[in-house]
C-alpha cells in the first residue's frame, strides 16, 4: 500500500541533536498514519509508494511549534492596567489594590462556557497560524470547585474545535480568591481538599501549577498542593522566583517538577538542582517585556547546568498578552541573549519537554508523532529575526494537512 504521505526535496531542521538544529539537506519524510516512519536524505529513501507525495520546493521544515505556558482560557481584559503601568504603577502595586489576577478572576467566574470558547478560540487561532500544533493551557482565574472545572473544561473542548494538541493543567493555587482575604492556608486547604480531587475525577489536567511568589503562596503551601498532586498521580511545574528568589527552583526540582518558569531570580544553587533533576527551564520573555523587567533569567548558569531552555508566550490579560510564538523567539534573542538555534530548541524539543511529550514531540525522527511546519525562509535563523509577517507555508498535525500554502 506505501505511506500515507511522503514529502520530498526539502530542507529538515530536525531538532533532534543536542545542539544545533539537526539540518538534514534534500531530505525526505515519510509518514504513515499519525507517525513519521522515515526521515533523511532523499538519495537514501527506500524504494517504497506513497499515496501522496509531495515536492516542498526547497523549503524547510521544522517540528510543529509547543506553547508550553498560557493561560489562554479568561474573561474580560486588563488594558487598563496595562495604562497604570505606564503611569509608574507596579505588578504587585495593581494586585494589591485588587487589580491584577483577581480582576481577572472575577471576569472569568462570570463568563459563560461559550463565552469563554468562542475567545480563547479566537487567541488559538491567531497562535496557530504560525505553525503551533501543541498548546498547555492553565485554570487558575477560577479559584473554587465550579470555575477552575469550568475553565479546563474550555482548555479540553479546544483541542478538538481546533485540531490542535491540547495539554492542560490546574493552576488552583494562583492567587487568593477575594472570598479567602487573609485566609490563604484555608484556600490551600480548599485546593487540596476540593479542588484537585474533583479536576482528577473528572480528568481535567494533565499536570498541577502553582504560583510561589510574595503575592501568592509560600513554599510551604505550595508544597502542600504539590504533595496532593503527586498523591493524585499528577505531575507538577511551578511559576517560580519571577519576582523574587523564594527558592522556587530549588522546590521545583525537589518535586522531580515538568519545568520551572520565569525563575528570573532564581539562585545557581537552585538551577543546579534543577539540572540534576531534568527539570526544563521556560522563560517568558514576553512578560518580561510587558511588565519591563530589569533581572534576566540565569541563562549563563543554566547552560552551565545542562538544564534544557523552553520558551513561551505566557499568554495572560495582565502581564503578557502574547500571540505570536514567532515574536517570543525572537525577543529570547534580543533579550535574553539567546540564540536562534536555542530559541527553536525551546519551542519544539524542550518545551515538548516541558509537557511531558519529550519521548513523542518536538522532534522530526521516526516514531514521533508528524506535527511539522513548512516554512517560506532561507534559513532556520529567520524564525527568530523577522519582527512581524508570518513565513509559515503549510502545517500537519498528526499525520494530517491543516493547512497548505505551496505555490511558489
Amino acid at each position: 500500500m506505501g505511506w500515507d504521505l511522503l514529502l520530498t526535496d526539502c530542507r529538515a531542521a530536525t531538532m533532534a541533536e543536542a545542539e544545533g538544529y539537526g539540518v538534514i539537506e534534500d531530505a525526505a519524510i515519510a509518514i504513515e498514519g499519525d507517525r513519521i516512519v522515515w526521515i533523511g536524505k532523499r538519495a537514501d529513501l527506500p524504494k517504497q509508494g506513497a499515496k501522496e507525495t509531495v515536492s516542498l520546493g526547497g523549503r524547510w521544515v521544522t517540528p510543529g511549534l509547543i506553547d508550553c505556558h498560557t493561560h489562554l482560557v479568561f474573561g474580560g481584559e486588563r488594558a487598563s492596567e496595562f495604562e497604570q503601568r505606564l503611569k509608574g504603577a507596579s505588578y504587585e502595586e495593581i494586585a494589591k489594590g485588587g487589580g491584577g489576577i483577581v480582576s481577572t478572576v472575577r471576569a472569568t467566574r462570570a463568563a459563560s462556557e461559550a463565552e469563554l470558547l468562542v475567545a480563547a478560540k479566537a487567541r488559538l487561532d491567531t497562535l496557530m497560524t504560525e505553525g503551533l500544533t501543541t498548546i498547555e493551557i492553565k485554570s487558575g482565574y477560577g479559584l473554587n470547585v465550579e470555575n477552575e472545572r469550568k475553565q479546563l473544561r474550555v482548555a479540553r473542548a479546544l483541542g478538538p474545535a481546533c485540531a490542535v494538541t491540547v495539554k492542560t493543567t490546574c493552576l488552583a493555587a494562583h492567587a487568593l480568591p477575594p472570598e479567602f482575604a487573609g485566609k490563604p492556608d484555608a484556600y490551600i486547604d480548599l485546593v487540596c481538599n476540593e479542588i484537585l480531587p474533583a479536576i482528577a475525577a473528572d480528568d481535567l489536567a494533565d499536570a498541577v501549577d502553582a504560583f510561589s511568589e510574595r503575592i501568592a503562596f509560600t513554599a510551604e503551601q505550595t508544597a502542600r498542593v504539590f504533595d496532593k498532586a503527586k498523591s493524585l498521580g499528577l505531575p507538577v511545574k511551578l511559576h517560580a522566583d519571577q519576582l523574587s528568589d523564594m527558592g522556587g527552583a530549588a522546590l521545583a526540582a525537589r518535586y522531580g517538577a515538568l519545568s520551572a518558569d520565569h525563575i528570573e531570580y532564581s539562585s545557581e544553587q537552585g538551577i543546579a538542582a534543577m539540572g540534576e533533576a531534568g527539570t526544563v527551564a521556560v522563560v517568558l520573555p514576553g512578560a518580561f517585556f510587558f511588565l519591563r523587567e530589569k533581572q534576566l533569567p540565569p541563562l549563563d548558569a543554566l547552560r552551565k547546568h545542562g538544564v534544557r531552555i523552553a520558551i513561551s508566550t505566557d499568554c495572560n490579560p495582565g502581564s503578557s498578552p502574547a500571540l505570536s510564538l514567532l515574536l517570543m523567539m525572537n525577543m529570547a534573542c534580543t533579550l535574553f541573549r539567546m540564540t536562534p538555534a536555542e530559541t527553536l530548541a525551546g519551542v519544539t524539543r524542550h518545551a515538548a519537554a516541558a509537557l511531558g511529550l519529550g519521548a513523542t514531540h518536538g522532534q522530526l525522527r521516526a516514531g514521533y508523532v508528524a506535527d511539522l511546519v513548512i516554512w517560506n525562509i532561507g534559513q532556520p535563523a529567520e524564525l527568530s529575526y523577522w519582527l512581524g509577517g508570518n513565513p509559515c507555508a503549510g502545517v500537519i498535525q498528526a499525520g494530517r494537512w491543516r493547512s497548505r500554502s505551496l505555490a511558489s
